[in-house]
Order: structure tokens, then sequence, then C-alpha cells
């Protein structure tokens, strides 16, 4: 019997994404900025930005809600993808990672899951390994067809505005937890909420 989308969905424990393309809009911005040498005089380095949507933020709480654990695999190294991950006190980060599959086995060892219990959100030709094994591939609205052509579930919107959160809601209303995890959200009582996500830039004090 052919598995559909949201019986897949049912079974996930873990879900990855990539970043670039996925939790942002794929554009990435490197500026100068100013260093003080030693000599007195002003240099220059590089620094990477990148604009992550606050949707997808309070979807992995929703996700952690909902009984999930959340990660990361992104082929480049940047310090801003890991103060958004702190921010989001993120499960699993993983940068610098051409082959995504080692990852995943990794994760899979350390907590004891399978294939069919990990769902992976990308949007170009190096996802694709993770997807065409995991329990779940899903790819954004932007996606490469390539990717698109080989997921169970593509988003509605574009990675960067809201694809993670379609991600996350769909796996919780194929799950029938959905509705449950929203009221949990904005429940006063739960501490899970306000724990998450307080917007400090990756601040660890």
């Amino acid at each position: 019997m052919t598995l559909t989308a949201q019986d897949r969905a049912r079974k996930i424990k873990i879900i990855f994404f990539d970043v670039d393309g996925v939790l942002t809009d794929g554009t990435i911005w490197v500026y100068p900025m100013p260093v003080p040498q030693p000599d007195g005089s002003i240099g220059t380095k590089m620094v990477e930005a990148k604009g992550f949507s606050a949707h997808d933020g309070a979807g992995m709480t929703l996700a952690r809600l909902g009984g999930m654990k959340v990660g990361i695999i992104t082929k480049r190294i940047s310090e801003t993808v890991a103060i958004r991950a702190r921010d989001l006190k993120l499960e699993f980060v993983y940068q610098g990672q051409a082959f995504k599959m080692k990852p995943i086995r990794e994760v899979m060892e350390q907590e004891g899951v399978t294939l069919d219990e990990i769902a992976y959100v990308g949007d170009d030709v190096v996802d694709l390994p993770v997807m065409r094994q995991c329990g779940l591939a899903i790819a954004v609205a932007n996606a490469r067809e390539q990717v698109k052509d080989e997921a169970h579930y593509i988003t509605p919107n574009r990675g960067g505005d809201g694809a993670g959160r379609d991600a996350i809601e769909f796996i919780l209303e194929a799950k029938g937890v959905l509705r449950q995890c929203l009221e949990a959200s904005i429940d006063e009582g739960n501490p899970l909420p306000p724990s998450m996500d307080i917007g400090k830039g990756g601040d660890l004090k």
C-alpha cells in the first residue's frame, strides 16, 4: 500500500530544516564590519547576515509542544545561523555539511529513531540524498523543480516566508494535535512557549 503524505507525517518524531532558501528566502547578505587593529588602524572583516521568519520560530515552539525535536542541517557555516539556533534552542545544529545523510545517521543512532520517523525540509539538490531516504520529504514553494518532483509535500509558502511553519503545521495536523498545540502555545500556564525565541539575538547570559 502506498503511504500518503499524511500517513508519513503521523510517524515523525524529528524534523530537520535546510537553512538558505528554506528558513530564509535564500538571499545571503555579506557586508564589511570595521575591526580595530593592534596598530590603531581600522580594518574590516566580512559579516554574513540572513533574514528569518518569526512565523517559523513560533512553529518550532508548536513542534516541541507536539512532542517533536527540531534541527537544522546546512552546507554553509554562519554565526547568524548559530545565533538563531540558540534563540530557538534547537536540539540539533549541523553546519558545514556537504553530505547531509552523515548527521542524519548520527542523530538516528543518538536518538534511537528510524528514517521513517524523520522529516526533512529542503529546496535544492543538495537536500535530495536525505529527502530520498527520510520518512517525510518536504519541499518549500520556491524549491527547485527537481526537488519538488521528489517531495511528499510542498509547502504553500516560500522559504523565509513561513514555509517552516507550514511544514510543522502539516505534520501536527496529520497527528491530530495542531489545535491542541496552538492553544498550548498561548496558555499562560505552559512553561515552554515563554522560554523559546525570546529575541536576545543569541545572548547566552
